[in-house]
This record gives structure tokens, C-alpha cells and sequence, in this order.
């Protein structure tokens, strides 16, 4: 799986968790230069508080376009580690 912003491969992973009909991706698959992490924070009642990253590439910016678990609650343990897209980032196999 690939997720593409702006032109360019952000992240790139032969295996993604699906939760919700997303693909959460391990940071390791990321493509570090292009994230840039954000004081914004959600939560959700089964998965916890989360985090985001805003996208930088190529001078243009995707404020909070990907969002992260950083201590999942107990069902969702499985995306521990991961990240996951929104706000017009295409992911695609």
C-alpha cells in the first residue's frame, strides 16, 4: 500500500492494519521528512486519544492529514505504532 500527498509517496508498506476502512501504516514505512508533528489531539472511545502530523511537501502544507495512537486503549492495541490518513491523501495498493 502507498499513500501519495501533493505528487509524492508519504508512506509505502507491503502490510497495513485496516480499522474503519483505514489503512494504518507502521512508522517505520513513512517517509519522515514529510511529517511535522501537531499540538491537535482527538479522542475516540475505543482507541484513545489521538495525535496528529501535518504534511509539508513540496512547500505545501496538510494541516493534521495524519493522525496516530500514541498509547492506544486495549482494543486497539493492534495500531500501536501506526499512522493513518485523511484530508485528501490517497491510499491505494
Amino acid at each position: 500500500m502507498q499513500a501519495i500527498w501533493n505528487g509524492h509517496i508519504i508512506a509505502n508498506s507491503d502490510k497495513t492494519i485496516v480499522v474503519e476502512s483505514n489503512h494504518y501504516f507502521q512508522r517505520s514505512s513513512l517517509v519522515s521528512a514529510f511529517f511535522i508533528p501537531s499540538e491537535s489531539r482527538s479522542m475516540c472511545h475505543w482507541k484513545g486519544e489521538a495525535h496528529y502530523f501535518t504534511l509539508l511537501v513540496d512547500g505545501q502544507e496538510n494541516k493534521d492529514a495524519a493522525w496516530y495512537y500514541p498509547a492506544p486503549l486495549a482494543s486497539a492495541k493492534k495500531i500501536s505504532g501506526c499512522v493513518a490518513f485523511w484530508k485528501g491523501v490517497e491510499v491505494k495498493p
